[in-house]
Formats: structure tokens, sequence, C-alpha cells
């Protein structure tokens, strides 16, 4: 029986398509990916590769941009170039890449948009989750938490991508109906050491908070590594993530963090469309994943995505 062929492009390397394809009949997957270096980005292709290895007749190729936006503008290119069967994508900037995103939908590539949206509609489907919802969910269950009284921490991710935008949009509409409860912004970027940093400059600035809204678990595992090397309990901090990793699970049972927002990687679901695709069948234009608030009462029935 055939079996699904896994292609590995690297540290933002591109091989040729063709090198490795000719006399095959497998269908193509690409995933130009924005970082390899976020572990939820990471998990991401993860997901899509182990969803494709389960299949006959598919391959599985991906692109590590390291971040860098007109990197991934060329590796999207790259794959174009490559005659690719169905191209994913996860952006940093949600109108930079709108042109080569164009590009591929025009010249007849399958685009699936995976988690972080583009301000343009040259794309076959946009795959996500309620991203205002889940800053809503986050400010409500820590509103009710201090009960409307308090200072709060914003960690923002990437200032450039849709998802931080709406989370923001959703966390700081629904504090606005709290008005003694202040909140203040930072950007960790989604990364683990960009919060350390951050978390330690309100630190040592003399400034305490009574929560945190993290718009990702790593971010918020970087904000309690702060806490702990400055001899504060993380304990003693309201404290709400985004994903549900396994780590922000212990967190949880450890009640070193109060919650986390389940945010589906959406690999699976990609692969389920891109078969799809591959066969001819229509697809909705927007697919949206369903979010759910864990905390320590349901800890134990919630599978983390990682």
């Amino acid at each position: 029986m055939q079996v699904a062929k896994i292609v590995v492009l690297s540290l933002g390397l591109l091989l040729g398509v063709a090198a490795w394809s000719q006399g095959t009949d497998k269908r193509v997957i690409a995933f130009a990916q924005d970082t390899m270096k976020n572990d939820f980005r990471k998990a991401q292709v993860n997901e899509v590769r182990d969803a494709v290895a389960k299949q006959t007749g598919l391959s599985f190729i991906y692109s590590d941009a390291q971040g860098q936006t007109s990197l991934l503008i060329r590796q999207i290119d790259q794959f174009i170039d490559q005659k690719v069967d169905v191209l994913v994508i996860g952006t940093n900037d949600e109108r930079a890449v709108v042109p080569v995103v164009s590009k591929a939908y025009k010249a007849g590539v399958p685009v699936i948009i995976l988690d972080r949206g583009i301000k343009g509609t040259d794309y076959t489907t946009f795959i996500n989750s309620d991203n205002v919802q889940i800053g809503a969910m986050g400010a409500e269950f820590i509103a009710g938490k201090l009960k409307g009284k308090g200072l709060v921490l914003l960690f923002e991710g990437l200032k450039a991508a849709d998802v931080t935008q709406l989370r923001s949009k959703g966390f700081l509409d629904e504090m606005a109906k709290h008005p003694d409860i202040k909140v203040i912004k930072r950007t960790g970027n989604y990364l683990r050491k960009d919060a350390v940093l951050e978390m330690e400059k309100l630190l040592k600035q003399g400034i305490r908070v009574d929560a945190i809204f993290s718009e990702s678990d790593s971010m918020l595992s970087g904000a309690r590594m702060a806490l702990e090397d400055n001899k504060l309990d993380p304990r003693s901090i309201i404290s709400v993530g985004c994903d549900f990793t396994s780590e922000a699970r212990d967190a949880i049972r450890a009640g070193t963090q109060t919650a986390s927002i389940l945010f589906p990687l959406g690999g699976f679901k990609t692969v389920e469309i891109a078969q799809k695709l591959l066969a001819k069948e229509s697809v909705p234009k927007h697919v949206i994943n369903p979010v759910k608030l864990v905390t320590r009462d349901n800890v134990e029935q919630v599978a983390p995505i990682f």
C-alpha cells in the first residue's frame, strides 16, 4: 500500500519539488509557515504532517520563514513555481502577504489560510477560530475573579497579525464594561523569551498586577518564569492563556495558571479540506473551529492541543 511521503524543508530553504516528485503520482500539500520557533506554529506544521502521513497518494513539504515576512513571501513564490497541489499559509502579517497569496490563487493553486487571516479575498478557504470571542472570554473570566476591580496585564502577540488585533479587541471591549479594572499592555510576539523580558521590565519598575491575560500559553509560561525568578508566586495572580498546551494543563493542575482557552491547531481540518479540494469538491470559504475555556473544573476532560 502507498504511504504518504514527507519532505522537510527547514531553516527557510526550499528544495525543488520536481527533483523528488518525478515518477510519482503523489499530490503535494505545501505549508508555508511563519516560524517554527513558536510552539503553536511548529505544532500546526506537525499536525498537518501527521494527518498527511495517514493518507495514501499525498506528500507533505513545509518551509520555515523564521518570522521574516520577506522570506515567507519568497517561499510562497517558490511553492507557486513548483506547482504544488495545495498551498497552506500561516502568515505573520495580514497585509504584506496579500499580493503573493493572490498570485498563487490566480495561478490556480488552491490556497488554505490557516489561523491568521489576511486583508484580501483571493484564497480558497480560511480556517480559524473566533478570536474576538477568545479575548472576550478571557476578560469576562478575569473580571469575575477580580470582582470588577484591579490591574490587569494584557500580553499581546504579533502586532501585525489579525489574531492579535482581534483577541485584543475582544478583551478590551469586554473590560470596558468594568471601569474599576485598569488594563496595561505589553507585546510578547507569541514567544516565551520575549514575554520573560517584558515581564522582567515590569517587575523592575515595581509594577505588580492582579491578573494576566496572555494571547498564548507560551507567553504566559514566560511570565511565570519571570515571576518565579523574582521570588513571586504565580499562584497569587489570576492568569489566563490561550491554546491549552500540555504545559498549560500541568500549570492549571498545579494552580500556577488559572485557566486557558482551547484554540485548536487546525491541522487535521486543513488536510480534510485539502483532500476535498484535490477531489474537486466544493468547500466553505470560511471554516470556524470552536473554542473552550479550560479551568481546574474541567482540565481532566479536555485534551491539550500538544
